[in-house]
């Protein structure tokens, strides 16, 4: 049972993240009229929506399997008065109340709103709404006091930033995988990805500051040599492994594929070869992204080193 707990953790921060940043990538980095729209693509919809209703799902199945762990058994899980409790007396349950709320609105939105500029904000808002709701699922909540305050909004920015880096990701990889590569689309995506640059390092900076807050309170200053000799610290040291590798992958777009990619826009010969060093490059990323995301998911089900 405790690996499907982790498993639906993963899906509801996978989701809540597609659902905020493609949102916001939408508006930020796609034009607002025009053949390489949001709108005209088409896919971003259909991903934003699937992402909603996995949500939507996954959080009300995670909510009876966390129920389930706390009263001890699935049948108890589904008594409603034990139901009720959970979700009036615990932030975990309130929580993914929320969320499952806010991703039926949001599928609402995507499927009966007209689509446009203001679809893709109220998506995005909702998806905000869903992402920030994970930080009670996790350890930052648990802290009490005024440093408790500190722990949560430093939860609340490494959320929201990792949020608007896995959505630019995955829109990036639609936009790479587009099999209509007319000199529009592609000169629309080189543009995206050169203007992610500086949002991009500044989603690094912040997903470091918050990272050492959070480091401050799970770890503590005298619990670093006890990383290497705990389940907690092991898939912690990982996890900094793994975002230093989707560094390395940022920087490489960055400083070496897209420019190849804008040397291309000139030679249509070379064109679909720099999209596809570029789609591969991306792809990997956002592989490595989710392996991230999959080990912060089981990391808010350990024990952390200042609690052992």
């Amino acid at each position: 049972m405790e690996t499907a707990v982790v498993l639906l953790r993963w899906a509801q921060y996978t989701t809540s993240f597609v659902l905020m940043g493609g949102a916001l990538f939408a508006l930020y980095a796609l034009p607002a009229g025009g053949a390489s729209s949001a709108v005209a693509l088409g896919w971003p919809r259909r991903l934003l929506g699937g992402s909603a209703a996995l949500l939507a799902l996954a959080s009300v199945l995670g909510l009876l399997l966390q129920t389930a762990v706390v009263a001890g058994s699935l049948a108890a899980a589904l008594d409603p008065a034990t139901l009720a409790s959970v979700i009036t007396e615990m932030a975990m349950g309130a929580s993914s109340l929320v969320r499952a709320t806010a991703a039926t609105l949001a599928l609402a939105v995507l499927l009966l709103a007209p689509q446009g500029r203001v679809g893709w904000i109220a998506t995005a808002a909702l998806g905000g709404v869903a992402t920030a709701s994970m930080a009670w699922m996790g350890h930052g909540a648990a802290t009490e006091g005024l440093a408790g305050g500190v722990h949560l909004l430093a939860d609340l920015a490494h959320l929201a930033a990792a949020a608007v880096w896995v959505g630019a990701l995955a829109f990036f990889v639609g936009l790479a995988s587009d099999r209509r590569r007319d000199a529009d689309r592609i000169a629309v995506f080189h543009a995206a990805l050169a203007g992610f640059s500086g949002v991009g390092s500044a989603l690094v900076a912040v997903l470091v500051a918050s990272g050492l807050v959070n480091s401050w309170f799970l770890v503590g200053p005298s619990g670093w040599p006890a990383l290497a000799a705990t389940a907690y610290g092991r898939l912690l040291l990982f996890k900094l492994t793994l975002f230093a590798v989707m560094i390395a992958l940022a920087a490489a777009n960055r400083f070496r594929l897209t420019p190849a990619l804008r040397t291309a826009l000139a030679d249509p010969t070379r064109t679909d070869s720099a999209v596809m060093a570029l789609r591969r490059s991306l792809q990997l990323e956002l592989g490595v992204a989710l392996a991230v995301v999959a080990l912060v998911a089981w990391l808010g089900r350990l024990a952390p080193i200042t609690a052992q």
